[in-house]
């Protein structure tokens, strides 16, 4: 099923799933109110009260309260009053007429300069845009516009909610899904840190649903867990419902996927929304026509269809057009397939056109083209300054031919300077390679030319990457039984080593943290190779730990034992610090990682269910069960056991 889910952000905190005894109340203290500014509160919130349960009746108790608002010249209720109008609309899936509302509201804002009510009113319209089809160019300057103006407010809800908007956007291109990932990534942490939780459980589902078009199902199905539990009981919970059921269905497990897509139905039924119906609909009839059961997909498919067309959603007309395409062209119906496959294939034309893509990316190149907006003007200033100077310049030439000849009595004074300043510069330099090469240690050297070169270096989202995570075990009572300088000497001899297998199975360091030492494949320069090459670096220090060992037992010693942890998945990466910088990772990847080495045994190589995945071809693994681990939910770990070996053939 094509489509991306987007959230609307009621940002007067509103709840569309009040008890009755709340809206009894709300109607009560509206009745005894008299006709002022707090009577048209109290008529917006009770419209919002009841937007999930009857969108009609929401935008009658709107228009009281805008009208009251307009008598009372009261502009800021008005334009609020024309924003829960809209979001009436918006429920009943009436985009053209959601828009026509929001518009109103937008102009009201405007005309008072109150940005708040731009900024939201702005990204309002993004999402109209972009549910109504088709009008991806618009909806993206949309978001672009409320997230310039959230930025100059410093408004992390609203910032969080064009940033999700903006990948919203680019997920409905395959070619622009990471960029997608990106925005995502940069929501995600922001309703964390004001505690949002509708706001993480629409990302986790955007993010689901990208992994799940990659294929990557363990993944997907990590991320629209976490979004079902926030949403579980709602009619949100429709969109990761449906998009488990089409997990489950393209890994062949019917009974699974059906039973999913059916509770979808369930709860968009019992709030009458159509556009969750008819893409719950149009997964059950997928998934029987997957098994084979094309009669049965049939009848879902028409029902999608008649609920699409009545609510304008083209989305999830097209897939019905295109299932139905399919479906009668297996029974043997050729009529009428041809007849909704140019149904189908003229509304995919004007779904995502190359002029749109191109609108879509000059939208964003104009976005960034405000924000130099202020270096350009330092830089023209710059510029007038070195005009300035080229001309004092030349009338200081003029003097100098005139005074030429003296030049000739400190030529010898001057050719001593310069032999003083080669000396200087010589220095200079060996100093700056030294300098490079340290930076090099510290940083990798992509990240390191990219500082050297422009004084920063950009934070990057890698869509996959392999942490590995070490850990010596009862390392406080080995710290106890030597002095300070054997404990570092003792550790420093580990890491050297740790350091030598990193750079054979390219991996980075990424730092070491007391007895910790942290690793990543796959950064900063990609490659597929990197969950083989952590596993092989694992195997390789947990040898040279078996070795010291040996070792210290010859000597009467006490050995050191480490755990290792493995897991796969994306991450943020960037350097940050000003006076002494550091080269670091960030995400949840990172976490599991560090759950797999703290829940792992001495001397064993601990892996995730993703990681393992990629390497179960190569390498023979024991699972061990299930840990939990923080937003993410349930993860599966295995153990590293030995390397399978393929037979080689004998030529004759």
């Amino acid at each position: 099923m094509d489509r991306v889910f987007i959230l609307f952000f009621l940002l007067l905190s509103w709840s569309s799933y009040s008890q009755s005894a709340e809206i009894e109340q709300l109607r009560l203290e509206i009745a005894g109110q008299p006709d002022d500014s707090l009577k048209v509160n109290k008529l917006i919130k009770l419209s919002s009260e009841y937007l999930a349960k009857d969108p009609d009746q929401a935008i009658r108790y709107a228009q009281q309260s805008q009208q009251l608002a307009h008598q009372l010249a009261f502009i800021k209720g008005e334009a609020y009053s024309y924003k829960a109008i809209g979001f009436g609309y918006f429920y009943k899936a009436d985009y053209p007429e959601a828009i026509s509302q929001f518009e109103r509201s937008l102009t009201l804002f405007d005309s008072i300069g109150y940005q708040v009510g731009v900024a939201n009113i702005l990204s309002s319209l993004g999402s109209a845009y972009f549910n109504g089809g088709g009008k991806d160019a618009v909806a993206i300057d949309f978001f672009l516009r409320s997230l310039k103006i959230s930025e100059e407010l410093k408004d992390s809800l609203r910032i969080g909610t064009a940033m999700n908007g903006i990948g919203n956007i680019y997920a409905n291109n395959p070619d622009t899904q990471n960029k997608a990932l990106e925005y995502y990534s940069m929501a995600r942490p922001i309703f964390r840190s004001i505690n949002y939780e509708d706001g993480e459980g629409i990302v986790a589902m955007n993010i689901g649903e990208i992994y799940k078009k990659k294929q990557r199902y363990d993944s997907a199905i990590l991320y629209l867990d976490e979004s079902l539990e926030i949403y579980r009981g709602t009619v949100d919970a429709c969109f990761p419902l449906n998009l488990l059921g089409e997990i489950y269905a393209d890994q062949g497990d019917f009974k699974q996927a059906l039973a999913y897509q059916n509770k979808a139905l369930e709860i968009a039924k019992a709030q009458d929304a159509k556009l969750e119906m008819a893409q719950s609909l149009i997964g059950i009839a997928t998934t029987h026509k997957k098994m084979k059961n094309y009669s049965i997909a049939i009848p879902f498919y028409q029902q999608a269809e008649d609920l699409a067309s009545e609510i304008g959603a083209r989305v999830p007309l097209k897939d019905a057009y295109d299932g139905l395409a399919r479906a009668y062209a297996k029974i043997g119906n050729f009529k009428k397939a041809y007849a909704y496959d140019t149904l189908y294939s003229s509304i995919k034309d004007t779904l995502y056109n190359v002029d749109n893509d191109k609108k879509i990316q000059q939208s964003q190149f104009n976005s960034d083209l405000g924000k130099k907006e202020a270096e350009i003007s330092l830089l023209t200033a710059d510029q007038a300054l070195k005009d300035a100077t080229i001309q004092r310049q030349k009338i200081l030439n003029y003097a100098a031919v005139i005074t030429g000849f003296l030049l000739i009595l400190v030529v010898a004074g001057f050719y001593n300077r310069y032999q003083y300043v080669r000396k200087t510069n010589k220095i200079i330099k060996n100093e700056r390679d030294r300098s490079q090469e340290l930076l090099l240690n510290i940083l990798p050297e992509e990240t390191a030319r990219e500082l050297e070169s422009n004084g920063y270096a950009k934070t990057r989202f890698y869509d996959n990457v392999t942490v590995l995570f070490t850990d010596f075990k009862g390392f406080s009572s080995i710290a106890g039984k030597l002095t300070p300088i054997q404990l570092v000497a003792e550790l420093n001899e580990y890491f050297m080593a740790f350091d030598e297998i990193m750079s054979k199975y390219n991996l980075e360091k990424i730092k070491t943290i007391g007895d910790a030492y942290m690793c990543a494949g796959g950064i900063p320069t990609t490659n597929d190779s990197h969950p083989l090459d952590a596993v092989k670096a694992a195997l390789a220090m947990q040898a040279y730990m078996e070795k010291r060992q040996r070792e210290k037992t010859n000597s009467g010693l006490p050995g050191w034992e480490l755990r290792i942890g493995i897991h796969t998945g994306p991450v943020v990466a960037g350097v940050v610090g000003k006076k002494k910088y550091a080269y670091d990772i960030w995400g949840d990847t990172v976490n599991i990682a560090s759950r797999m080495e703290s829940n792992g045994e001495p001397g064993k190589v601990n892996i995730s269910a993703t990681t393992y995945h990629l390497i179960s071809e190569y390498y023979q693994c024991i699972y061990r069960g299930k840990i939990s681990a923080k937003n993410i939910g349930e993860v599966d770990m295995y153990f590293v056991e030995s390397e399978i070996h393929k037979p080689v053939l004998q030529t004759a």
